[in-house]
């Protein structure tokens, strides 16, 4: 099945957006907890390898795509001295917390965060540098189209960093992650969060979202030059790069 036509509650009311808007803004609170708790803390080694992968290109004005509560946005204010961060996410829940983090670091004067559709950006064409997501593509309800969206708003030679889970290849790594994510997270999860479907869900899209060679295609396909793939920690998390 398309990752495009998992959603976080099935057959429930509205399409894909909505309802990841909605999953989103129930987990809120619990979001930042469970994403320390589920990758063991390795979330933060990920999101600073892909800022290190802006460090020797344009990045004086940043937009960080499906922000959700300002982890990666605040990384990239803190580690690279840019110009402005501007990030966008669906939920009004997290763009929330992310706010309150973005305060308590003193960034206002460089980070703003706001809500925004990745299919839909309220950006003119080329006016950012560098475009980031973190974990959040695979939530599109039409993937090709964010990342033509994110080619649109990037300035001619500009760089697309995207960190999203995958599914590691291993023989011996796989059992053991299926089980992870499969079972022990959504257990957690329902816990933690008090949402049944939202970490069920999580196991459900990783397994669906385009990974390797075939997501670097899709970018290619949105008029990307050029774009690889960087898979780290057996596979369970890939970072691509792309350039316009």
């Amino acid at each position: 099945m398309q990752v495009e036509n998992i959603t976080p509650y099935g057959d429930a009311p509205g399409g894909k957006a909505r309802q990841v808007r909605e999953m989103f803004d129930s987990i809120a609170p619990a979001y930042d907890f469970m994403n320390r708790a589920m990758t063991l803390g390795i979330d933060r080694i990920w999101r600073s390898r892909a800022v290190r992968l802006l460090r020797e290109e344009p990045h004086d004005d940043i937009l960080d795509i499906a922000t959700g509560t300002g982890d990666l946005a605040i990384k990239l204010a803190l580690e690279l001295d840019p110009v402005s961060v501007t990030g966008v996410d669906l939920s009004e829940g997290m763009v929330e917390i992310g706010r309150r983090k973005v305060e308590k670091e003193g960034l206002q004067d460089v980070v703003t965060l706001g809500m925004g559709d990745c299919l839909l950006l309220p950006f003119t064409d080329g006016a950012f540098d560098a475009v980031t997501c973190a974990y959040g593509v695979r939530n599109f309800a039409d993937l090709a189209a964010g990342y033509r969206e994110m080619h649109r708003v990037l300035r001619t030679g500009g760089t697309a960093v995207i960190l999203e889970l995958s599914t590691p290849r291993s023989h011996v790594v796989k059992p053991l992650y299926d089980l992870y994510t499969r079972h022990i997270i959504p257990a957690v999860g329902r816990l933690v969060s008090k949402d049944v479907r939202a970490y069920s869900y999580l196991p459900e899209s990783i397994a669906a979202v385009p990974q390797g060679e075939e997501m670097t295609g899709i970018m290619l396909d949105a008029g990307f030059s050029s774009a690889r793939a960087i898979p780290m920690t057996f596979g369970s998390c890939t970072i691509y790069i792309a350039k316009k």
